[in-house]
């Protein structure tokens, strides 16, 4: 594996990237709301997390997995607001990383990276994607994250307070997190196969004994999981004039 990205650095042709987008998740946080087709100011939360990989030069094609009754609804949506990156919308799974899994199977096989993007994140800025970009194709393995700014407690199964976490060396990971090709297909097929609960694509890399880099993410990159998370996302909009 550290040959391969050895041989990724001194490559000097231009890389070609490919973004999964991973919509595929049910929507019981939300209250019975499907969230990624929730409009948000008048634009589906979906329509909004892809034009983001639509309008990046470094992007060369985008694969959308969702779930199988979202399938028609999805084609639609991309057709509609000309997403003519998207290269093609597959089934997920039961778990994240069957999802993850099947979008990989999807995107092109002379893809030198793989963007990994969580459908519900749908103000990530170019800023943060070019940096991870950028960083990903140094190292072969790079996420956003912001540090955690709350004093965090570690408790038992009674919620008793144990200790208080050093939250100087926490970070909040955010997506998208981008890999070299070979590395994140090979980190998610040990992932399913040893049915390892990885809570994200960095997860199945560090299981390889791989380190990945860090770089800068922003508070606005949040991921709409909640009816509140609606509100913040209004805020952000005016914000933003919008």
């Amino acid at each position: 594996m550290l040959g391969l990205l050895s041989r990724r650095k001194r490559s000097a042709k231009t890389d070609i990237c490919s973004a999964v987008v991973v919509a595929a998740g049910s929507a019981r946080r939300m209250e019975g709301i499907d969230k990624v087709m929730t409009p948000l100011g008048g634009v589906p939360i979906l329509v909004r997390t892809l034009r983001v990989f639509q309008n990046c030069e470094q992007v060369h094609e985008i694969v959308i997995v969702t779930r199988e009754d979202l399938l028609a609804d999805v084609a639609k949506l991309c057709k509609a607001y000309n997403l003519d990156k998207v290269s093609g919308i597959v089934v997920g799974g039961t778990e994240r990383v069957l999802s993850v899994q099947a979008g990989l199977r999807q995107v092109r096989k002379d893809a030198a990276l793989i963007a990994i993007q969580d459908g519900a994140r749908p103000f990530l800025s170019q800023q943060v994607l070019g940096d991870v970009l950028h960083q990903a194709k140094l190292s072969g393995a790079a996420a956003p994250a912001i540090a955690v700014t709350d004093t965090i407690k570690r408790v038992d199964a009674k919620e008793l307070i144990c200790d208080t976490v050093d939250r100087s060396c926490l970070r909040a990971v955010q997506t998208p997190q981008v890999f070299q090709a070979d590395l994140i297909r090979a980190a998610i097929r040990k992932a399913v196969d040893d049915g390892a609960p990885v809570t994200d694509d960095c997860s199945a890399v560090e299981r390889l004994g791989m380190k990945v880099v860090l770089t800068p993410g922003e508070r606005e990159n949040i991921k709409v999981t909640t009816p509140f998370d609606m509100i913040l996302g209004q805020a952000i909009l005016e914000a933003r004039g919008e």
